[in-house]
């Protein structure tokens, strides 16, 4: 409502008639159609702008309330059309509200000057006692999020990126508070320097300090009983509930922060949950999730992955029954730079055990698993390449993306052998000949930082790292119609920018387009972000051509080459099914599946 005229004589009785007191009737500016009839007992300060009140306002599912005003205080307001705003305790100070909302049984709303909403504030992630190296605001993704954490040493880059983001927030930050259209504020106590965008729900919150909930069209935000948010952005379909309490965090993309869950100078990506336990300095890549009161995130980087209860944190066994199971990815540290005590990855899907506090490099043993009898600590590498649980995770994760397409931000690629992971697997087949070569073709047992891998495990180890490699070339050469072996890009290490598959040597080029002030804004980041994703098939091929070459040990392949390659990826598939077949049947043998699940099983395999 942008038309506004001044109250009549009789709308000025009207109004006190019905209990209501201005500072100055002659600041109170109304919408043309305005009827006085459904506002009651509001006081008046400052300059207020009125819409109408027309129609009936949703409280509830199925019970709906004439729109109006009652039991109010309201200073420098704008309210639009057909807002029902009542039993404000305290009072609504700065804000502008858009059309129907309601707004009911609340403590205080207010602006203050130099509000930041959330935004432009610098937290420090993966290095609790750090400095900052995230900077929070409205539209941040994973992968951008994963740059600034990943660069965070490279002044020159830093403060080109910080340039972009505060220009981004001084474009769209009001000079007061905003609430959309459609939202629903009830029973809540205090909302302060809080945005709100349309569609979005608070109901029986605490308190909302210095926060945005950043929705888009149709994918609103809801904060729930008991919620103490402060200094976050809480966005896309996302949630924060049941007492949960979020101090300088981004909750973002259809997460959810629920039952009593701490957070702190954490961020949460694309389809994370958080329940019960506690994450300090944080960074919740897509699919993170935790469930236990024993659960604390402390400094660490995840993605597909499920904390389990204290270090249980493959969190089951049981692999074909309705469970989650996750991994945290490569890299996991804590702030003074040691390793924790988690399972590390060296990408998604690979339930590859590492990172023992004291043991800094046995993440670079992927997919494997790490047990301890109480005495010694055991590697078998590569176990996990052929366990049902890999493969219900390799299907289970893109059917888990609940976004909306528009809502889709952050780009997670959801291959499970990609350039990142067989570059881990080949670093892994390395160690492994390397502890072969230096202990013996006879030894019982290999020292690896540490840790004991037995003479089997070691052999068995190699035969899984070369079935994941041909497993690899064979799926790439089995989609991809490609002939060029003429190319450059591609070839050499990878980065996971938190769910951004590309070339090391391509990330690194994007620091240097910041740098120059080539790449200058936020959606200049998403544009490359998105650009480089869109050529990760031709990167791909790029990075199986070096492969292929170096496993056959020629500089150019022929067609007998490729032909090979074929057969032998198509025998690693074969090979790879029948060993996630016997681990099914090895399963129900042990009674922990009924025959039903097991075939159903079985035929998904088929």
């Amino acid at each position: 409502m942008d038309d506004y005229r001044l109250l009549t004589d009789e709308e000025i009785g009207i109004l006190e008639d019905n209990g209501c007191t201005a500072e100055d009737w002659t600041s109170i500016n109304v919408a043309d159609d305005f009827s006085p009839a459904y506002i009651r007992n509001v006081r008046f300060y400052g300059t207020v702008n009125l819409g109408v009140f027309e129609k009936n306002v949703e409280v509830t599912r199925g019970f709906a309330r004439h729109s109006g005003l009652r039991n109010a205080i309201l200073r420098n307001v704008t309210i639009g059309d057909n807002c029902l705003i009542e039993n404000i305790g305290g009072c609504i100070n700065n804000y502008s509200i858009g059309d129907e909302c309601c707004i009911c049984n609340v403590s205080l709303m207010e602006t203050t000057a130099e509000a930041t909403f959330g935004e432009g504030i610098i937290i420090s992630v993966l290095n609790e006692a750090g400095n900052g190296n995230v900077m929070l605001f409205r539209g941040l993704t994973s992968n951008m999020a994963a740059l600034m954490v990943s660069r965070s040493e490279d002044k020159e880059f830093v403060s080109a990126v910080r340039k972009a983001v505060r220009e981004n927030i001084n474009l769209r930050v009001p000079e007061i508070g905003t609430i959309g259209s459609n939202v629903r504020i009830m029973n809540t106590t205090e909302i302060t320097n809080t945005n709100i965008d349309d569609n979005c729900e608070v109901n029986g919150a605490c308190r909302l300090s210095d926060c945005t909930l950043a929705a888009e069209p149709g994918d609103g935000v809801y904060i729930g009983s008991g919620v103490i948010c402060e200094n976050s952005i809480i966005s896309d379909g996302s949630s924060v509930l049941n007492s949960a309490k979020v101090f300088n965090c981004y909750v973002g993309e259809s997460s959810q922060v629920t039952n009593g869950f701490t957070a702190e100078n954490s961020l949460f990506f694309a389809n994370t949950y958080m329940a019960n336990g506690e994450a300090c300095a944080a960074f919740c890549g897509p699919f993170s999730a935790s469930h236990h009161k024993s659960s604390l995130l402390i400094g660490c980087m995840t993605s597909f992955y499920n904390a389990g209860s204290a270090t249980n944190f493959s969190n089951h066994a049981y692999k074909m029954g309705p469970i989650h199971y996750g991994v945290l990815e490569r890299g996991t540290k804590t702030a003074s730079g040691s390793h924790m005590l988690l399972p590390a990855t060296i990408g998604a899907f690979s339930v590859c055990i590492g990172k023992l506090s004291g043991h800094p490099d046995t993440h670079d043993l992927p997919f494997s698993y790490v047990i301890g009898d109480g005495r010694d600590t055991f590697v078998v590498p590569g176990k996990n390449i052929m366990t049902v649980g890999l493969y219900r995770d390799i299907r289970k994760w893109p059917r888990r993306d609940v976004r909306m397409n528009e809502s889709k931000k952050s780009i997670v690629n959801y291959d499970w052998l990609s350039p990142f992971t067989v570059n881990g697997i080949m670093r892994g087949r390395g160690i492994l000949q390397g502890l072969l070569e230096e202990g013996g073709e006879d030894a019982p047992f290999y020292d690896y930082n540490g840790c004991k891998i037995s003479n089997k495990s070691l052999r068995r180890g190699f035969k899984l790292y070369d079935m994941a490699v041909e497993l690899f070339i064979g799926d790439v050469l089995m989609s991809h119609d490609f002939g060029d072996q003429n190319t450059a890009v591609g070839s050499g290490d990878w980065r996971d920018l938190s769910g951004l598959l590309l070339p090391a040597a391509e990330e690194d080029r994007i620091v240097e387009k910041v740098k120059y002030g080539i790449i200058d804004s936020v959606k200049a980041f998403s544009d490359v972000f998105t650009a480089y994703n869109d050529m990760y098939a031709d990167y791909l091929w790029t990075y199986t051509l070096s492969v292929m070459k170096s496993y056959v040990g020629v500089d150019e392949l022929t067609e007998s080459d490729f032909d090979d390659l074929r057969r032998r990826g198509v025998a690693a598939r074969e090979a790879w099914l029948d060993g996630i077949r016997r681990d099914a049947e090895k399963e129900f043998g042990m009674g922990d599946v009924d025959r039903a699940t097991l075939d159903n099983f079985l035929t998904q395999l088929s």
